[in-house]
């Protein structure tokens, strides 16, 4: 289950998503965001869904990749689709007990569904496609009009992309660990409630340790290459818009109109 988590991960390539400008990226997710969550019928989400499929086949992302980071979500996916399901007000067409499902019910649970689903394929396509570096710096860049409030821009930034980027890495660790228990004797799948979370223990206190041994390791490195925040720091290769980032602006921006004028003509 651990290895089937995929956020944060970073897959190398060449395609015309991997070369686009960090900031692109980063605002593209935000406009598809906002397009997901104003569409409320079927061709809506068929617009959206269409350009999360010619976003993924340009990417040449492996489907593998893409469903194995849905894993983790499963359960939230079924249980929101539920509540959906049952509890939304419209004609019956069917009752059991305190159990009622409704037209209504069943389009709004599959449409949650697709929700939840597009929105996690979506979003994970950033970190798929940007390398931690390049995320850094582009997060840097659009929250640079807060260095006039003293925001530490570049802190933040950095502090971000470390997280995100170390969530593989801690559950990587995470698997050897429980790896290690069950070697030993360690069940984790058994008992009630209370004893799977003091089975968890001997794993918390490990990692933590592990946790801690890293993050100095990373502090001690930084400090040996004289790093001090983003005081006077240049960069070599400076990030600049090209053509096919105004071409993405524009596709997304047509998504989101479209999906607006839907919404607004109830289509």
């Amino acid at each position: 289950m651990l290895r089937d988590i995929t956020l944060g991960q970073y897959f190398p390539g060449t395609t015309v998503v991997h070369r686009l400008d960090p900031r692109t990226k980063i605002l593209m997710v935000v406009v598809y965001i906002a397009a997901l969550f104003n569409a409320k019928n079927w061709i809506s989400y068929a617009a959206v869904l269409a350009f999360l499929i010619f976003a993924v086949a340009v990417s040449r992302i492996r489907l593998s990749a893409m469903l194995r980071g849905l894993k983790p979500v499963v359960f939230i996916v079924v249980l929101t689709s539920l509540l959906n399901l049952f509890y939304a007000r419209g004609e019956p067409i069917a009752h059991w007990w305190i159990f009622t499902i409704t037209r209504e019910g069943i389009k709004a649970a599959v449409l949650m569904a697709a929700r939840l689903i597009m929105l996690v394929m979506g979003t994970f396509m950033l970190t798929y496609t940007t390398s931690p570096i390049m995320l850094t710096y582009g997060l840097e860049l659009l929250l640079n009009p807060l260095k006039k409030l003293k925001v530490p821009v570049h802190e933040l930034a950095m502090m971000m992309s470390m997280a995100l980027r170390l969530i593989p890495t801690l559950i990587e660790e995470t698997d050897k660990i429980m790896s290690a228990q069950k070697a030993r004797g360690a069940e984790f799948d058994t008992g009630n409630l209370i004893e799977k979370a003091k089975a968890m223990l001997p794993v918390l206190v490990p990692l933590f340790l592990s946790s801690f041994r890293r993050a100095d390791e990373l502090a001690t490195a930084m400090e040996a290459r004289c790093y001090h925040g983003g005081e006077g720091r240049t960069r070599l290769n400076v990030l600049k818009f090209a053509r096919r980032d105004y071409l993405t602006f524009a596709v997304g921006l047509l998504l989101l109109a479209a999906v607006l004028v839907l919404k607004r003509f109830g289509l």
